[in-house]
């Protein structure tokens, strides 16, 4: 997570918590007057487009009182998705035997990028299977873990 995302975080979960719903993870993406704040939501029952509506009008409300960003942004609220990002070590074990597209921070082995099946969690690290090969990849390490859609 960059500096502005974690700082962030405390003030869009307090705000996502009090709908009812959780945070599943945020991105901010800054580009002069075209940033973005992504917020993902998650709820046992799923997410519909009027609970993100809700979460929406909850984050804006409170980012406008706290205005812990400086200069324009568009706040975007959805579900996590099928395709769903990875923000915290907590994330990874429910996702034992599916693929992810893996992203390094530094190289892992000479590589950054990665397509394979995760095989666990080891202390803090994951394991991912990439063409029968194991990689150990320290959480620290992973700039974008995502979760490849199975049908």
């Amino acid at each position: 997570m960059s500096k502005q995302e974690l700082q962030l975080e405390p003030i869009v979960a307090q705000a996502v918590a009090a709908t009812g719903f959780n945070l599943w993870g945020i991105e901010f993406v800054r580009a002069g007057k075209h940033s973005i704040l992504r917020v993902y939501i998650d709820h046992a029952n799923g997410i519909g487009v009027d609970d993100c509506a809700e979460v929406s009008r909850q984050v804006s409300a409170v980012l406008d009182v706290e205005d812990p960003i400086s200069g324009e942004y568009v706040l975007e609220v959805s579900s996590p998705g099928m395709d769903r990002l990875l923000f915290k070590n907590e994330h990874y074990p429910p996702y034992i035997g599916y693929q992810l597209n893996v992203k390094t921070r530094m190289p892992v082995e000479g590589r950054r990028k990665f397509k394979g099946i995760l095989q666990g969690v080891e202390g803090n690290s994951i394991v991912l299977e990439v063409d029968r090969e194991e990689y150990l990849i320290p959480f620290k390490n992973i700039d974008k873990a995502q979760v490849v859609p199975q049908f």
